[in-house]
């Protein structure tokens, strides 16, 4: 391979992390390897080791603006919506709406990687602390409104992430019918929230 050009610290950073993420999201975070980013950002081995000189910090890093850039499209969906209601139906929508199998495939890989990669386990319970915590708002602002009853928002919210990470990895080797996985998971809200049988899905 050819030397790669000189350029700014910066800017070849930005430019190994986008051939990470391409990567990642083309073949999955296991694929994140020094040789495959190399190859992706078209650069030589050593050049990706010079600015990476762990490759469990950049699996961890690429993780991260993964499902980071995932959290922040739901959070501007969410800030369109006031109503309650309307936000958690949109979220379990968007969700298990099937178009976002590239991310569930990096967040499935990402707990078995890290039980290996410190880093990497600790990036996964960050992320699932910021989740945790959006979802959370959401059931709270419903308690506060009146719409939903319950003692517990944050155990609501765990529980809710929860079934959205199993319903959607058990979507990737297409096991259970695609059409019920919505339903499923609203009407179990609907119980867990106090919330009348059909709710969620009435919009």
């Amino acid at each position: 391979m050819s030397r790669a050009t000189r350029k700014p610290p910066a800017e070849r950073r930005a430019e190994l992390a986008a051939a990470a993420r391409a990567v990642a999201l083309d073949e999955g975070l296991a694929a994140v390897t020094l040789r495959a980013v190399a190859a992706r950002a078209g650069v030589t081995p050593a050049l990706v080791a010079h600015y990476h000189e762990s490759m469990d910090g950049l699996v961890a890093e690429t993780f991260v603006s993964v499902v980071a850039a995932e959290l922040d499209e739901l959070r501007a969906l969410l800030a369109a919506e006031r109503d309650p209601v309307a936000r958690l139906a949109g979220l379990v929508s968007t969700l298990l709406d099937g178009s976002r199998d590239d991310v569930t495939v990096i967040w499935v890989e990402a707990y078995a990687l890290g039980r290996r990669n410190a880093e990497l386990g600790a990036a996964v319970r960050d992320q699932m602390d910021a989740w945790s915590d959006v979802i959370e708002d959401v059931i709270e602002s419903g308690v506060a409104s009146g719409d939903f009853r319950t003692e517990d928002p944050r155990a609501a919210a765990w529980q809710l992430l929860g079934m959205i990470d199993g319903l959607n990895a058990q979507a990737l080797v297409r096991w259970g019918g695609a059409a019920e996985r919505g339903p499923l998971l609203a009407h179990a809200l609907e119980g867990m929230l106090g919330l009348g049988r059909g709710v969620l899905l009435a919009g």
